[in-house]
């Protein structure tokens, strides 16, 4: 059965950092795409950013150059470092995985972590 695990979320003042991780189990994270998403009260769930199998990755303009996604596959974990937080990035945080990036958003999926930013 596969599993994901999503940790690290909470409250932090803007321009503080968080990093949130992902761990897996009954799937190989190395093998795989993963992707963090982030959803708002009100909002659609929106892919920030992902990782491919091969370790290329993919950021929203809304957060390249703040946070960074990295993989340790001997703990076949994800980990999204978020810096410079802004109110906007308040949301609950989901970690997807897939064979294919283009699949994620259908993908096994964690249950979400909060993650809010004060003002």
């Amino acid at each position: 059965q596969v599993q994901l695990v999503e940790s690290g979320g909470g409250l932090v003042q803007a321009g503080g950092s968080l990093r949130l991780s992902c761990a897996a189990s009954g799937i190989m994270f190395s093998a795989n795409a993963v992707g963090w998403y982030r959803q708002a009260p009100g909002k659609q769930r929106e892919l920030i950013a992902t990782i491919a199998s091969g370790d290329s990755t993919i950021y929203a303009d809304s957060v390249k150059g703040r946070f960074s996604i990295s993989r340790d596959n001997a703990k076949n974990t994800v980990y999204l470092q978020m810096n410079s937080l802004e109110p906007e990035d308040t949301a609950v945080y989901y970690c997807h995985t897939s064979l294919l990036l283009s699949t994620l958003f259908n993908g096994y999926r964690g249950q979400g972590t909060q993650v809010t930013v004060s003002s």
